[in-house]
């Protein structure tokens, strides 16, 4: 892996407060046909931090091309499924709202 072809994505999601507990026990056990969907459209290092006093998720990932790894994703049927069963805990689907942030700095 080339760190100067690593795009470094950070990304914003805003969950309905009242699903907070049900959200985070959600991914407790991801289906593992997800995880080797992320792995498989090029997502890595993925992580997902939580504000608990207002929702708010930042999200984290890696990836040699955002658009392709994303476009990958909405390819996938189970992707389709995990976002039906994330559309309850947030005002319209995860994968369409996901507010990225602007890389600027990074210390190698």
């Amino acid at each position: 892996m080339d760190a100067r072809t690593t795009e470094r994505v950070c990304f914003l999601l805003h969950l309905r407060r009242d699903r907070i507990d049900d959200y985070l026990k959600a991914h407790e056990h991801v289906w593992p046909e997800m995880l080797e969907a992320l792995r498989q459209a090029g997502w890595r290092n993925y992580s997902l931090f939580l504000d608990a006093d207002d929702g708010l998720v930042v999200g984290y990932f890696e990836t040699d091309d955002y658009d392709a790894a994303t476009a990958a994703m909405a390819a996938t049927d189970v992707n389709d499924r995990w976002q039906a069963t994330m559309a309850g805990y947030f005002d319209n689907r995860p994968d369409h709202a996901m507010d990225r942030l602007t890389h600027y700095f990074h210390l190698p």
